[in-house]
This record gives structure tokens, sequence and C-alpha cells, in this order.
């Protein structure tokens, strides 16, 4: 499972192990964006329970299970599908 957790704050990169192996990214606004792949929804809740441990505040939660090709969009933040009708 793909997924992108967007963190109020700055997170030191020191985390990383700790969660889950997620690419911890310090963004301008003063934000974190966690990015990665985890294994399951278990191994997911155990990284929030770790942000909440670190009394973190969660501003978005992204996951995705899209085919292989669509990897790279999602984790530039391009993944934008369009509803067809």
């Amino acid at each position: 499972m793909r997924c992108r957790i967007h963190l109020k704050g700055y997170l030191d990169p020191s985390w990383q192990e700790w969660l889950g192996g997620l690419i911890i990214l310090q963004q301008a606004s003063g934000t974190t964006l966690l990015t990665g792949t985890l294994p399951d929804q278990a191994a997911l809740h155990g990284v929030l329970v770790t942000l909440r441990r670190l009394n973190l505040s969660l501003l978005s939660l992204q996951t995705d299970e899209a085919s292989q090709g669509e990897e790279s969009l999602f984790f530039l933040g391009e993944n934008k599908k369009k509803e067809r009708k």
C-alpha cells in the first residue's frame, strides 16, 4: 500500500526507521510529508500510533493501491484521477 501522510510541523529525518521506512520530506510551508510503501493496514496503523505518541498533528492521509505504472505519479503528488462517467 502506497501512502502519503501530511503533518503539521517538522519531523526530524532520524525517525524514518521508526515510521516503517517512509521517506520524511520537510516542506517549505512548515509541514512534513511522509511518503512511501507500507505492507498493509496494520503497518499504517502502527505508523499513525507512533505519530500520535509524538503528539504530531495529522493534516491529511492518502493511500493508494494503484497499478505499478501509476506509482511514480503518486509519489510526486500528481495522482489525480479523472472521474469517468
